[in-house]
């Protein structure tokens, strides 16, 4: 019996329609929101609705995402899901079925907020918010490999915020008396930034997880920059703890310098941190952060004093 020529045109309408969604609507992903990668010739603009107008070059065209709806970041909750931009990919037509791009209207004044790391581009709107642009290599390998193509992508993230930014603190002492070992915490207003869900492995399966992603300068990895390990802050505390140790057939991964990053909650900028490393060993030093971490380290289980 043949098909029935309306049900096909049903279904072809159906996918236009679900490709326009995707199109208008790519990302529920919240954090600093991951707009593209590899992105080129990047010009942020915001007009005085506070919709902002990222422009790009990726995989070989132009591309106009409006973004909106979203400001800073709500605290943990398992109530309801963290805030998120919405985001239309044509470049307004999908929202408002004209090419909102081609007539907008740039009210963004120069940046007047704290210094970002990985930073593109930034500039404060009228109302005294910020909207900033930032791209770094987050899909590295860990343990110095060599990264392939997909792993080496800049990811594109795009954050709005107003007042202070997520707080990530983190020092160093030993563990063992041999390793060189890092400590610390992730929070945003004065509160733990964690997550309720992960895999197996620590990757967040709700909008609230972060992953820290270490970095290590100059190590048995080689030289420059090498993805040393990333991981979990932990639920409830936001707290954190790593030693550079051996990993299978990798050499330890300890370097002259280190660094981290962390996408932050809801829609604010990613958070970095950097340092030389210790260097030798300090008995002293190291017996007074061992101290530290007792009283730290209170209430999270998965880290103590070693």
């Amino acid at each position: 019996m043949p098909s029935d020529p309306r049900g096909h045109h049903l279904l072809l309408r159906l996918a236009a329609l679900s490709a326009l969604a995707a199109a208008v609507f790519a990302s529920t992903a919240s954090a600093s929101e991951l707009i593209d990668r590899n992105a080129a010739n990047v010009k942020l603009q915001v007009g005085a609705s506070g919709q902002a107008l990222l422009s790009y070059e990726a995989r070989g065209k132009r591309w106009n995402v409006l973004a909106w709806g979203a400001e800073n970041a709500i605290a943990p909750t398992t109530a309801r899901p963290q805030v998120a931009f919405k985001l239309d990919y044509s470049g307004g037509y999908g929202t408002y079925k004209r090419d909102v791009w081609k007539t907008f209207r740039n009210s963004c004044r120069p940046y007047s907020g704290s210094e970002l790391q990985w930073l593109v581009t930034a500039c404060t709107a009228a109302d005294g918010s910020h909207w900033a642009v930032q791209a770094w290599q987050r899909m590295l390998p860990n343990y110095g490999l060599v990264p392939t193509a997909k792993q080496a992508v800049w990811e594109l993230r795009l954050s709005h915020w107003s007042g202070e930014l997520p707080q990530l603190t983190v020092k160093q002492n030993w563990a063992y008396r041999s390793f060189e070992h890092l400590f610390g915490s992730f929070t945003y207003q004065g509160r733990p930034v964690h997550g309720f869900r992960t895999t197996s492995t620590g990757q967040p399966l709700d909008t609230f997880g972060r992953n820290l992603y270490v970095d290590t300068y100059d190590s048995a990895y080689g030289k420059g920059w090498k993805r040393e390990n990333s991981f979990l802050v932990h639920k409830d505390t936001g707290k954190f703890c790593y030693g550079f140790y051996t990993h299978g057939a990798r050499p330890v991964g300890a370097g002259a310098r280190y660094r981290a990053t962390i996408i932050g909650p809801g829609v604010t900028p990613d958070v970095y941190w950097e340092s030389d490393s210790l260097g030798a060993y300090d008995r002293d030093f190291d017996l007074r952060m061992h101290e530290e971490q007792k009283s730290f380290y209170a209430g999270d289980g998965l880290c103590k004093a070693v």
